[in-house]
């Protein structure tokens, strides 16, 4: 009808979302990259001293991490038509790096 076709009884026609999610992935891992960077150079401001390294690195992890936890998800999205739905624990570990990278960010305004 009307030339719009009718997915069979059971198929799932994602249309454009996995596209959607792979490109709402990409741009939280420039936000969190923009974040990181600020915090680092926010830590380093008044010069190399202990806690700044320390808390300079803490950044620097947590954003690896985020990156590449992000990175295996859009990777995922990126290479099946239907990908698989995000892991308890996948989803946890981005929780946990995106959190513990506001609190970083937080402690350093403080």
């Amino acid at each position: 009808m009307g030339g719009v076709s009718e997915a069979a009884p059971g198929e799932r026609d994602p249309g454009l979302q996995p596209e959607r999610t792979r490109l709402a992935w990409r741009r939280t891992t420039l936000s969190v990259t923009v974040a990181a960077v600020l915090a680092m150079r926010t830590s380093l401001h008044e010069g190399p001293a202990t806690a700044g390294i320390v808390s300079c690195a803490l950044c620097f992890a947590l954003w690896l991490g985020f990156l590449l936890l992000a990175h295996r998800r859009i990777r995922a999205l990126a290479t099946t038509a239907r990908p698989a739905a995000l892991s308890p624990r996948h989803a946890t570990a981005v929780t946990l790096c995106t959190v513990a990278l506001a609190v970083c960010a937080a402690a350093l305004l403080l």
